[in-house]
């Protein structure tokens, strides 16, 4: 990995190529995506069928577009049953975490009568995309389904490709069973999110999409966004680590690498204060990349987005730490819970030397569908309200909008708009 001393004007290099890889930016794919949105809700299942069959090689159709719970329960007799009991224990794990999340419904009363709250409802239904084809990803599944089915929601749908037998991946048709799905529908690409959001002959509308993707994928979210509701636009992952000299490079290193193989443009990026820290890290990368199996992306990937940035303050280091907003974000340093008060951006936050990233990838509980590319600034990971509304409640009596209905009127009055004063002060005056 480049080492490279940190500076502004180095941050905001750097700040502007990790931008680069934002699905917004990928705009020679957007009237690809367009074209099927469109097509699709035009002609529904003609259009989802016809794109299924071009890009994944299978003969979908009416009768076979959704898992039956036959190939569920084929799918476990084909997955060992040591990996069964970890998904079960993680999806435990998941379950517990996110419960903690629900919020109530409240109501408050005042003594004039009036009444005032909140109440909390599950989204109807929601469809929750897993990628698929030659990999599965049954953590992510986990992490999509558990939080909607804690919040409440009573229609949840896994959208996940099928290979071109027809058939999605066992694993990942345990894991949504463990998880509680209600339906699988065996689609993926931009075709299932435009199914999900506009509905289809075969396949009933969502209220909302959630879950990440490939490009065509996070652009379909986009292009549907108003029709439909989602959580965000995954960009490619992302991992930050600060470490200070009392960090074991070994361990760092490893982690760094933890994303570096999930794809060419993946982000890994360490800022310390040690400069013999930054040598022994760069050291160990070699030495872990020589011996991995996806040696060649993990190359692509450091080539590409890959730093060690040496600084002189931890200031400067949580400084950029928060300009970057990491998806995910490793504090190994002495004093790693006075760092972690200070970062204001990041979709999630590991402390300490044995909090390696994977821990929350597969088993924690918190959830790993995360902010990317600097949104963290403003979204949140997944979680519970996501699969909730929330609506107002506002009962007044006489008597408490009599106080104040003069106040109302001439705020109404005050932006040109009678018709609203009206309709308070016609409570208060004679025909």
């Amino acid at each position: 990995m480049r080492i490279v001393t940190l500076n502004e004007s180095v941050k905001k290099d750097i700040l502007g190529s990790l931008l680069k890889r934002s699905p917004n930016q990928y705009t020679e794919y957007e009237a690809t995506v367009n074209e099927i949105v469109a097509a699709v809700k035009d002609k529904g299942d003609a259009a989802v069928f016809d794109y299924t069959r071009r890009f994944d090689k299978w003969d979908v159709n009416s009768s076979n577009v959704f898992a039956t719970r036959e190939e569920i329960d084929e799918a476990y007799g084909q997955v060992d049953d040591k990996l069964i009991g970890i998904l079960k224990e993680a999806a435990g794990n998941i379950r517990d975490f996110h419960k903690k999340q629900v919020r109530q419904s409240f109501i408050t009363t005042r003594d004039d009568g009036c009444i005032l709250g909140q109440k909390i409802t599950p989204i109807e239904s929601v469809g929750c995309y897993a990628p698929g084809g030659k990999a599965a990803y049954p953590s992510s599944v986990l992490m999509n389904i558990i939080p909607a089915q804690v919040a409440g929601v009573e229609r949840i749908v896994l959208a996940t490709p099928a290979g071109a037998n027809g058939k999605v991946h066992p694993v990942t048709l345990v894991a949504a069973d463990i998880a509680g799905v209600t339906e699988v529908v065996k689609l993926g690409g931009a075709q299932a999110i435009a199914a999900l959001a506009f509905g289809t002959e075969s396949i009933p509308k969502v209220c909302k999409i959630t879950g990440p993707g490939n490009i065509f994928v996070a652009l379909a979210k986009k292009a549907c966004f108003g029709s439909v509701g989602i959580d965000s636009i995954a960009g490619p992952s992302e991992i930050l680590v600060i470490a200070d000299e009392t960090a074991n490079p070994r361990f760092v290193a490893a982690d760094l690498l933890s994303q570096a193989e999930h794809d060419e443009m993946a982000s890994a990026i360490l800022l310390t204060t040690s400069m013999e820290l930054a040598n022994k890290v760069a050291v160990e990368v070699d030495r872990f990349t020589a011996m991995l199996s996806r040696k060649d992306i993990i190359e692509k990937s450091l080539d590409n987005y890959g730093y060690i940035l040496v600084g002189e303050t931890m200031d400067d280091l949580i400084d950029a730490a928060n300009d970057i907003a990491s998806e995910h974000l490793e504090i190994q340093t002495k004093e790693p819970y006075e760092v972690m008060c200070r970062i204001k951006n990041a979709g999630a936050i590991f402390i300490g030397p044995y909090s390696s990233e994977p821990l929350g990838d597969y088993f924690a509980g918190p959830n790993h569908i995360l902010p990317t590319n600097g949104t963290a600034r403003f979204f949140s990971p997944l979680n519970v309200d996501e699969f909730t509304k929330k609506t107002s409640i506002i009962s007044y009596s006489r008597v408490g909008l009599e106080k104040v209905h003069e106040s109302i009127e001439y705020f109404a009055e005050s932006e040109q708009l009678t018709a609203h004063a009206n309709s308070i002060r016609v409570r208060f005056t004679e025909e």
